[in-house]
C-alpha cells in the first residue's frame, strides 16, 4: 500500500515539474530556491512534534518529503540521480552505520554506539574526500543553526575525551564567560562583546549537551512561552483599558509577573 501512495507522489511532482503543463511555480524552482522551505518544514515537524500535535504530524512529515521529492526531481530531470538512488544512499549508510545491528559488532552501550557511530562517519568523511580527514570536525555543517553546530562540535569533541568531567566544569565555565561579557560590556569594542557573547553562549549549549538537553529546542521552547506570556500581558492590558505602548515599565513588569504566576 505504502508503495503506491509514493509513486502517486513522485508522479504528482513529475506532473507538476512537466515542461508543457505544469505548475509555473513548480518549473520554475531550483536546489537553491527550495532550501528556505525545507528549512521552514523542517522546524514546522519540530513545532508539531514539541507541541504534541502528533494528529498534524502525518501532514507535516509529508510537507517534509515533498521537498525531498522535488530534489531529487530536479536531479532526475537533470540526468544525476532519482528518488530511488535516495533510498539506496541512506539504506546502505545506516546499515553500515550499525553493525552491532546488521553484522556481529558487539555493542553494550549508548556512549560505545555513539564512539563507533563517529568513527565510522569519519572513516566515510576521508573516502568521499579521497585523502585522510585532516580533523574530527571536517564535515560538521556550518549551514546549521549556530547552537546545533556548536553542539555537534562539541560532541565530537567530547567523543575523543576532550569534555569536563561533570556538569561542574561548564558552569564555572560559563560564569567565567559571564564576567567577561560584563568587563566587555564596560571596557570593550563592539567587536569583543561579539565575541565574547559568542563564548557565552557556546559555554550555554556545553551544559545543555551535558544534561542531554536539545539546546535548540531549549530555546524554542523559551521562545514560546514569552510570546505566550507576551500575550498575556496584552490581554490583561485590553481588559484593563489601558494602551501597553503607554504603561510604565514597572506597570509591565507587574503584568510580566501576574501572568507568569497565573500560567504556571
Amino acid at each position: 500500500m505504502s508503495s503506491v501512495y509514493l509513486q502517486e507522489l513522485l508522479n504528482v511532482m513529475a506532473q507538476l515539474r512537466d515542461p508543457e503543463h505544469g505548475c509555473v511555480w513548480d518549473k520554475q524552482q531550483t536546489y537553491q530556491s527550495i532550501v528556505p522551505h525545507t528549512l521552514e518544514e523542517a522546524y514546522e515537524v519540530a513545532e508539531t512534534i514539541e507541541s504534541e500535535d502528533l494528529d498534524a504530524l502525518p501532514g507535516e512529515l509529508g510537507d517534509l518529503l515533498f521537498q525531498v521529492v522535488f530534489y531529487a526531481q530536479i536531479a532526475k530531470e537533470e540526468g544525476r540521480f532519482d528518488f530511488n538512488d535516495v533510498c539506496k544512499k541512506i539504506t546502505d549508510k545506516m546499515i553500515k552505520r550499525h553493525p552491532h545491528v546488521f553484522s556481529d559488532v558487539k555493542i553494550d552501550s549508548v556512549d560505545e554506539q555513539s564512539r563507533l557511530w563517529e568513527e565510522i562517519k569519519k572513516d566515510e568523511r576521508a573516502t568521499d574526500k579521497g585523502d585522510k580527514v585532516k580533523s574530527l570536525l571536517d564535515g560538521v555543517s556550518t549551514a546549521l543553526p549556530g547552537l546545533a553546530v556548536a553542539k555537534k562540535l562539541q560532541t565530537r569533541a567530547a567523543n575523543v575525551g576532550y569534555d569536563w568531567p561533570d556538569i561542574q566544569g561548564p558552569i564555572e565555565k560559563l560564569e567565567e564567560e559571564f564576567e567577561e561579557v560584563k568587563h566587555a560590556i564596560t571596557e570593550g569594542t563592539t567587536e569583543q562583546i561579539k565575541d565574547e557573547i559568542g563564548d557565552l553562549l557556546f559555554c550555554a549549549v556545553n551544559i545543555a549537551r551535558h544534561m542531554n538537553v536539545d539546546p535548540d529546542a531549549a530555546l524554542r521552547h523559551a521562545n514560546r512561552k514569552f510570546i505566550r506570556r507576551f500575550k498575556g500581558m496584552e490581554a490583561l492590558c485590553e481588559a484593563n483599558e489601558q494602551i501597553f505602548s503607554e504603561l510604565s515599565l514597572d506597570e509591565m513588569e507587574a503584568y510580566w509577573q501576574r501572568v507568569k504566576r497565573e500560567t504556571e
